[in-house]
């Protein structure tokens, strides 16, 4: 008897959002976003440059500048995409926020895919409405070969450690998960990671020293015109 083969049932739309400062854009954060999108077969890696971040001081140059460095970074990279909505608000730029929106465009069946530093997700509950955010989206950590989570003796002094901790435990999970929901999973990584910081890079120029190979030079040169970080 001949059969039907059984059609295949399209993947979930994954979606990673790689948020910051980005002042300025360097081939780090570049090199990683790309990266994540093809080590988690993410259908889209879009960056966010952050309009008034509500952890730090403001940035050296305006948010709207910040986004032209992007798009000379983005020009030849069809693989990450630039979203510039946060700058659309006039206010701090909360994360839940941004995720509320994207919720509402996209529909809750894609998968969104929040990605932060082991050193942002270590400050995770100061960020506004944090215990929420799982609700909107999975968390893909980025952590350096080595880095472990709180202690257990750090874990039994700091409420926040131990936050932090009952949070992994509860939502830990194999990449392979962030397709097959839209949210609440919480992925560890440790991919590969280049020395490169946006701080080192502004000092270097504050110095009168060059930045040239530590971030795209479209972005480098365009620096040099318009005179910033001097």
């Amino acid at each position: 008897m001949r059969t039907t083969p059984t059609a295949l049932m399209p993947g979930r739309k994954t979606i990673g959002i790689f948020g910051g400062t980005f002042d300025p854009i360097h081939l780090g954060h570049l090199r990683l976003a790309l990266e994540l999108k093809q080590r988690l077969a993410l259908d889209e890696m879009r960056l966010l440059p952050c309009h008034l971040p509500p952890h730090r001081a403001l940035p050296q140059v305006t948010s709207a500048q910040r986004v032209q460095m992007l798009r000379l970074a983005l020009q030849d990279c069809p693989d990450l995409q630039l979203d510039a909505r946060e700058l659309a608000r006039d206010k701090p730029s909360y994360t839940y926020d941004t995720l509320c929106e994207l919720r509402a465009e996209l529909g809750a069946d894609v998968s969104l895919c929040l990605c932060m530093g082991a050193d942002s997700f270590a400050g995770l509950t100061t960020w506004h409405r944090w215990r929420e955010l799982m609700a909107l989206a999975h968390l893909v950590v980025v952590a350096r070969p080595g880095w472990e989570l709180a202690s257990a003796e750090q874990a039994a002094t700091s409420p926040a450690a131990r936050e932090l901790q009952a949070l992994v435990d509860a939502h830990r999970c194999e990449s392979h998960v962030l397709t097959e929901r839209p949210a609440g999973g919480l992925v560890l990584l440790a991919p590969r990671l280049m020395p490169i910081s946006a701080t080192e890079i502004r000092a270097l120029i504050a110095a009168g020293q060059s930045p040239q190979f530590l971030l795209p030079d479209a972005v480098w040169h365009f620096i040099q015109m318009q005179g910033w970080y001097r």
